[in-house]
């Protein structure tokens, strides 16, 4: 038998390495650019065309190569930054692997242009697919420009494989944000088709923070910084009322390289824990500074994923550092020590003394009223009456005629009834309830949240807000379908910045938010202004409702795997429906039962909770037969 096993040619070799270390445009943009930082570089400029699919160049001004080093620099497991197996553990440089320039050149066509600080002439390499097509002696600039073009020309495969522009220039300029905010003492510049989107100059943290993000987070940094003998912890977190539902701008850099962890993740969230909802995530940017002897980068090709030696240690110091910095700066709620709750109800407080009080002949504060009723069941003709008040019941009708002379117009619309019309069996056939009772059947709200109707055969309970939801997504999804959303114009259009990620975001899926009704137009660089938005959203704020509909988006892209249809009509349902707390009136109420069970899954809302809960007339009686 002839031997089979044989040694893979480089180029093949090269490509097979290529899938693991270049995915897209900004894996190439990302390895090139830790490439310039590793070569000291005090600026660094970013030119894209076509979101990287036709041109990725980045010039940096580092210390450059010569003919021999530039040639070898395209050698796979060519690298200067180890000797030995013991430089693995005390790697503090971004790459290592010397896998980077090799894989990119077997998939693109790449041109190198290098020259060292001092020398008369610097270097010139094109390679196409691992092919060496031209070296020579050229005149350039000190430092190191590369461009790589037509990524994935010789791999059809993965070259269809890439998304649309807007998604994949958004990857673009997240790998451009991570590095930028390694290293805030180097100035970067971003261009893309010839228009600039950074321009980064050399500063503070803070100032790059605000230079990436916008102005929006000046005034939403707080300092963290812990220092102990195993770990050093450094950086800037978010308030909590400014969280989002997205986890995209959260930074975690060990020895300045990014890494993902979720673990880590924890430990911040944890510490924010009771300052903000469960669902909501918060801006932090920390920098972690160990010894590298206590840590493994040699994961994974991206190097975006890292190994403690001791994970729990450091998860205690980054709660304790985030917990304290929040502390520090007057973040965490503090006791109001002005107002004794023992005493609320008998005692007010007037420069500094007390005076008693007879709350029966005195106006309470609208906020006390509040919580002294809170989880009382009263009738609405008695709720603004004293408790001594309900002795006159039981004397031989004089007092409820007193009572009922007092029951005001806004009393009167507590009562809460079906129109006629409601009397009708409800749309759906398949759902049998019976009719609702005309003359002794209401309609009213538990606790804001709940829509309770009697009907012939029991209680119908509705979630308002999960119903609602349902109503606007089945709305949406025909919308979308048919492109047929009506807009109402905005009489004073807001104009609305973005970063350049969500911009591009926004630009991929322009199309489809047009067919619900959002009239966008383009103002200047990462700017829209909103011209209309949909008929059937109330709104008092245009600029909110997108900011938030963009923000929910975002969350359903990172958390489900949806089309971008079926996210936005989710993402504006969500956003525009009536929430829990909210009181309806009759008319609301009827409108929600009937648009609801009109849908054609009107059983479950958006999270896959029920919409309503049928009480059987049997099941109330068994409540009180034992």
């Amino acid at each position: 038998m002839s031997d089979i096993i044989q040694l893979l040619p480089d180029a093949i070799a090269n490509q097979i390495a290529a899938g693991e270390v270049v995915q897209r445009p900004a894996s190439a943009l990302k390895e090139l650019m830790e490439n310039a930082i590793d070569a000291g570089a005090s600026q660094v400029q970013v030119l894209v065309k076509e979101a990287g699919k036709m041109l990725i160049q980045v010039i940096d001004n580092g210390k450059g190569m010569t003919m021999t080093d530039a040639r070898m620099s395209f050698e796979r497991h060519a690298t200067s930054k180890i000797r030995s197996s013991a430089d693995l553990f005390a790697i503090r440089t971004f790459g290592f692997r010397g896998e980077a320039l090799a894989s990119i050149a077997a998939v693109a066509q790449v041109e190198m242009k290098t020259r060292e600080k001092g020398a008369e002439l610097g270097t010139l390499i094109q390679i196409e697919g691992s092919e060496i097509k031209k070296q020579e002696l050229v005149s350039c600039q000190e430092g190191t420009s590369i461009s790589v073009k037509n990524l994935f020309f010789n791999v059809p495969a993965r070259r269809n494989f890439l998304k649309s522009n807007p998604v994949e220039m958004k990857h673009l300029v997240d790998e451009f944000q991570r590095v930028a905010l390694a290293y805030s003492e180097i100035g970067f510049n971003f261009i893309q088709n010839d228009m600039e989107l950074y321009n980064l100059q050399p500063g503070k943290l803070s100032q790059r923070i605000v230079g990436l993000f916008g102005k929006n987070y000046q005034g939403q940094l707080v300092a963290c910084k812990e220092e102990t003998p195993h770990l050093n912890v450094r950086g800037y977190v978010g308030k909590p009322e400014n969280s989002k539902k997205t986890r995209g701008e959260q930074f975690f850099f060990v020895n300045n390289r990014f890494i993902k962890s979720n673990y880590l993740h924890h430990a911040v969230a944890n510490a924010y824990e009771g300052l903000m909802p469960s669902d909501m995530h918060p801006f932090y940017v920390l920098f972690l500074e160990i010894d590298p002897s206590h840590i493994d980068i040699n994961v994974h090709p991206t190097k975006t994923e890292i190994k403690f030696d001791d994970e729990r240690t450091v998860y205690a110091v980054i709660r304790s550092a985030v917990k304290q910095a929040l502390g520090a700066h007057n973040v965490v709620p503090t006791l109001d020590f002005s107002l004794d709750v023992n005493f609320t109800e008998n005692w007010k407080y007037d420069s500094g003394k007390r005076q008693e009080i007879n709350l029966e002949n005195t106006l309470v504060p609208d906020d006390l009223a509040k919580e002294k009723s809170y989880k009382s069941f009263q009738n609405p003709s008695f709720k603004k009456q004293s408790v001594s008040g309900w002795e006159k019941l039981f004397e031989g009708g004089t007092g409820l005629s007193e009572y009922s002379q007092k029951i005001t117009r806004e009393d009167e619309k507590d009562f809460l009834t079906f129109p006629s019309k409601a009397s009708e069996e409800l749309s759906r056939p398949s759902l049998d309830f019976g009719k609702l009772e005309e003359s002794t059947g209401t309609t009213f709200q538990v606790e804001l949240n709940y829509i309770i109707g009697q009907m012939s055969t029991g209680l119908l309970i509705i979630d308002q807000q999960a119903a609602h939801e349902r109503i606007l997504y089945e709305r949406y999804s025909r919308q979308l379908s048919q492109a047929s959303g009506a807009s109402q114009q905005c009489l004073f259009p807001p104009h609305v910045q973005l970063a350049p990620g969500d911009f591009a975001l926004v630009m991929d899926i322009k199309d489809e938010l047009h067919s619900l009704g959002f009239v966008l137009v383009e103002f200047g660089k990462d700017t829209l202004l909103i011209q209309g938005v949909p008929a059937d959203v109330q709104v008092t704020n245009e600029k909110a409702l997108f900011e938030g509909l963009l923000e929910q988006y975002k969350h359903f892209k990172s958390e489900l795997s949806l089309d971008k249809r079926e996210n936005l009509a989710r993402s504006l349902a969500k956003k525009s429906s009536i929430k829990r707390g909210i009181k309806l009136n009759t008319q609301e109420m009827e409108t929600i039962v009937a648009q609801l069970f009109s849908c054609q899954n009107p059983n479950y809302g958006l999270s896959g909770n029920k919409t309503f809960v049928k009480l059987d007339i049997q099941k109330i009686q068994a409540f009180f037969n034992r």
